[in-house]
């Protein structure tokens, strides 16, 4: 698919339409949709959805994007990673009805995983936006059961806009007439346009310190709305940031009347988020190895919130990033925190910042920097100064992807 489409950004839903109709429109027979939208959070809040649904013994299906070791990962079929042989029937079958017509890579994917949930029994089906909200592929579901937006912060400028509400507002994209929509913690310019279009759509919001509130506490997760309190456990995923996307998680399981509550926290699985290594060459050393595919600026304060509160220990970066992401603010907050960083291009990846750039906008940013030929290049020269380092790979999902193909 990637050498007979183009692997291109080109916002509409012209040929998704064209496509979908072509295939007898299998998004109209959907088991009920909670897509998903919003700048961070989107992947770790769907997988604590999936997670509390599963646990009720509800079978899901779940689209994700971008994958990072294989294609599979984008594709669940309840509950289960698409098989080889299902997704090539798939893809046969939107190539074949697609007859030739111009058609972006992520376009014709998406309509094969719809295609792939309308032909499989399951209860739900959970769909994350690509870019954006209102132009995506996913954006094709004229009635979901809920949607979702997680937190809004500037990313992706170039194809969104260059103001906060301007982003918000193709997020804000995917609210339809009549259908509840969880919405996360947001920036008062963002939370403002998000309400502005579902007052005009009669869209029902549930607002993150309005309707529910979560809150860490005593080394436990405080979740309370109208209906009542519950006391859980901290989230898996790491990060004080996960208690927001794990407070937007219940509120959708409580709005469907649906799923376990402690077990959307507690048996969630999201990598690269926070994600200790612990197998694999990269691990065979005292060193505490992490790895986060966070890339713009909210990201790395999250991140830069997740070291302070982690023990004392000397912490060095290993960073590659596309050259689309803002540097300087990811790195920004990271500096107080990193007593080095080692600055890698990302291998196979033609939009990655070369990491004479990387470790440029890292020194602007206050961080000691040099460059590395290769991520294990990189962690052996960290190790040699810090043996008993804690070591952040970071930067970038498609970097991510690449650590767990090749050190795990």
């Amino acid at each position: 698919m990637m050498a007979l489409h183009p692997k291109i950004i080109d916002l509409t839903l012209d040929r998704v339409d064209r496509l979908l109709a072509a295939l007898g429109h299998p998004e109209r027979a959907l088991p009920p949709v909670i897509h998903i939208a919003g700048t961070n959070g989107k992947g770790s809040t769907q997988a604590m959805i999936r997670a509390g649904l599963e646990a009720a013994g509800d079978r899901v299906h779940a689209y994700t994007s971008p994958h990072l070791v294989r294609f599979h990962e984008r594709i669940r079929l309840a509950g289960e990673l698409i098989p080889e042989p299902a997704l090539e029937a798939l893809l046969a079958r939107c190539e074949a009805a697609n007859g030739g017509a111009p058609i972006t890579y992520f376009e014709i994917t998406t309509c094969a995983a719809l295609l792939g949930f309308a032909g499989t029994a399951a209860e739900w089906t959970l769909l994350e936006v690509g870019l954006g909200g209102r132009l995506d592929a996913t954006n094709v579901v004229d009635r979901p059961a809920l949607t979702v937006i997680t937190p809004v912060d500037l990313d992706h400028q170039q194809y969104l806009g260059e103001s906060l509400e301007e982003i918000a507002g193709e997020k804000a994209g995917i609210l339809k007439r009549g259908v509840p929509c969880i919405v996360g913690p947001q920036h008062d310019a963002a939370r403002a346009v998000i309400e502005e279009r579902a007052a005009r759509l009669g869209a029902p919001l549930l607002l993150h310190g309005q309707d529910w509130m979560a809150r860490g506490e005593n080394g436990r997760m405080v979740y309370e709305d109208e209906a009542g309190l519950l006391d859980l456990p901290l989230p898996r995923l790491i990060g004080a940031h996960q208690i927001g996307n794990a407070g937007m998680a219940i509120a959708a399981l409580r709005r469907l009347g649906r799923g376990d509550p402690e077990a959307a926290l507690t048996r969630a699985e999201w990598p690269a988020r926070m994600q200790r290594l612990r197998h694999g060459p990269l691990t065979d050393r005292a060193a505490e190895i992490w790895l986060d595919g966070g890339h713009n600026p909210a990201a790395g304060e999250a991140l830069a919130a997740v070291l302070a509160a982690l023990p004392a220990r000397p912490t060095h970066a290993i960073c590659g990033m596309l050259n689309t992401k803002d540097i300087g603010g990811f790195l920004r907050p990271l500096a107080p925190h990193l007593r080095g960083l080692q600055a890698v291009s990302i291998p196979d990846s033609q939009a990655t910042l070369p990491a004479d750039v990387t470790a440029g906008a890292a020194r602007a940013a206050g961080i000691r920097a040099v460059e590395a030929a290769s991520v294990g290049a990189a962690l052996s020269a960290i190790l040699e100064e810090t043996p008993e380092a804690r070591v952040l790979i970071c930067g970038s999902l498609y970097l991510a992807g690449v650590v767990l193909r090749d050190y795990s």
